[in-house]
């Protein structure tokens, strides 16, 4: 007796067998890209930047003054121009830790070129870098600050104002963007909704209420 036709569809078992092929690798695909979007970005290190909080760390005071600033917000610059060179030199007196937070919530008034983002990542970069200049570049950035709603400094710029502080190591890491990712980071993990905004040994002050004054006590 002949033997019985066969009715295996092996093309339509082929066909089923590449889709799910396909949407195994779709599946790691958006695994992954789920994973690179929510892994924390590289962190700079150095003995100034504390590993815990992402400050950069000046002088050895038991009381703790933390600043979250961003480099294009014009309130940031008053309240550096009224308080900047006083917590700098308590810090420097060890009378305070000051702890400063390079932080971006202004990147939609630079034009689309992420201008507060790359210039906390600068921050950072000398910070790692070149610790000792950290507070010079800290105060050149401010006086560099531009108006909201230009196109900022560029890479380059920062990198020369890096280069004037003695941190032309930094340009590199600045043109990189090597610390985008961990600026963003800190500022959700510190949830930061407008600067400046400061704490005083952990509790953050209302400013609009005038709480500063916690902090002008400690400067004396």
């Amino acid at each position: 007796m002949a033997a019985a036709k066969s009715n295996t569809n092996w093309f339509a078992i082929g066909v089923s067998a590449a889709v799910v092929v396909v949407l195994v690798v779709l599946g790691g695909l958006v695994v992954f890209l789920n994973n690179q979007a929510t892994a924390p970005g590289v962190a700079p290190v150095s003995d100034s930047i504390n590993e815990e909080t992402g400050a950069i760390s000046f002088g050895t005071g038991e009381d703790q003054v933390d600043t979250f600033v961003d480099f294009m917000c014009p309130i940031c610059g008053q309240f550096e121009d009224s308080y900047g060179e006083q917590l700098q030199a308590a810090a420097a007196d060890d009378k305070i830790t000051l702890n400063i937070h390079p932080v971006s919530i202004l990147d939609r008034y630079s034009q689309g070129t992420e201008f507060s983002t790359r210039a906390a990542n600068a921050m950072y970069c000398v910070a790692a870098e070149a610790p000792e200049s950290s507070i010079d570049f800290f105060n050149l950035l401010f006086e560099n600050r531009p108006e909201e709603n230009s196109a900022g400094l560029t890479d380059a710029e920062l990198s020369a104002l890096a280069e004037q502080v003695g941190a032309g190591a930094a340009a590199d890491c600045i043109a990189d963007g090597t610390y985008k990712d961990f600026v963003g980071d800190q500022t959700k993990a510190h949830d930061i909704k407008g600067t400046p905004t400061v704490e005083v040994n952990g509790k953050r002050l209302d400013l609009q209420a005038g709480e500063i004054t916690v902090m002008e006590k400690l400067l004396g």
